[in-house]
């Protein structure tokens, strides 16, 4: 009897396949990364705020969903792609965007929680950040309205929710921006029936 060997991807192979921007790698495996609208919607209005505070004062440089981190020690072959991150001006090589993956730890991480995603994966994702030495992860979950904040200098897991205020902490001091703006101001149904689309 035959078999059937699963293909073993690489974190080039991510670079240079189609569609290879939907992709995370773990264990050699593709794990597709699909946010859905509203999620999707979350992640822009947060990188909007994050990019014009990183602009106004040329202190990192912010990067999207489609952007891969290859740092983590423990899994040299493991490529994961947060919804939103930063990394701090200082810490990166001549002030310069790196080709391909980025090898540098990010200091903020964002997960933003799509209707794909279990809770498992989230915490696991989260764990792994932390243990790379990510110093700030935020945590979206839009159907709480809730963010959650973990600092790893402190050890200390925050929980936001409509009426606080997001902010940066020691990874982007001054940054700050109302909880509720980063949700959407209308329900959001999980589908338009098609008599509505004639």
């Amino acid at each position: 009897m035959s078999t059937i060997e699963a293909i073993h991807y690489t974190p080039d192979d991510l670079l240079t396949m189609p569609g290879g921007e939907r992709y995370e790698l773990v264990d050699g495996q593709l794990v597709e990364k699909a946010m859905g609208a509203e999620s999707d919607w979350i992640g822009d209005e947060l990188r909007y705020a994050l990019k014009a505070f990183i602009k106004a004062n040329r202190n990192g440089l912010s990067f999207g969903p489609e952007t891969g981190y290859q740092c983590f020690r423990n899994a040299p072959a493991k490529v994961r792609k947060p919804d939103d991150s930063f990394i701090a001006a200082d810490r990166l090589p001549g002030n310069r965007i790196p080709k391909g993956h980025i090898r540098i730890v990010p200091d903020l991480a964002v997960e933003v929680i799509s209707p794909n995603d279990s809770y498992y994966v989230v915490d696991a994702k989260v764990h792994e950040y932390l243990e790379a030495g990510v110093r700030l992860i935020w945590v979206i979950n839009p159907d709480l309205r809730s963010i959650k904040v973990f600092e790893a200098s402190v050890g200390f897991t925050q929980e936001l929710t409509d009426g606080d205020e997001l902010a940066g902490g020691e990874v982007l001091p001054g940054f700050s921006c109302p909880v509720a703006s980063l949700f959407p101001p209308l329900e959001v149904s999980e589908a338009t029936p098609p008599e509505e689309l004639s």
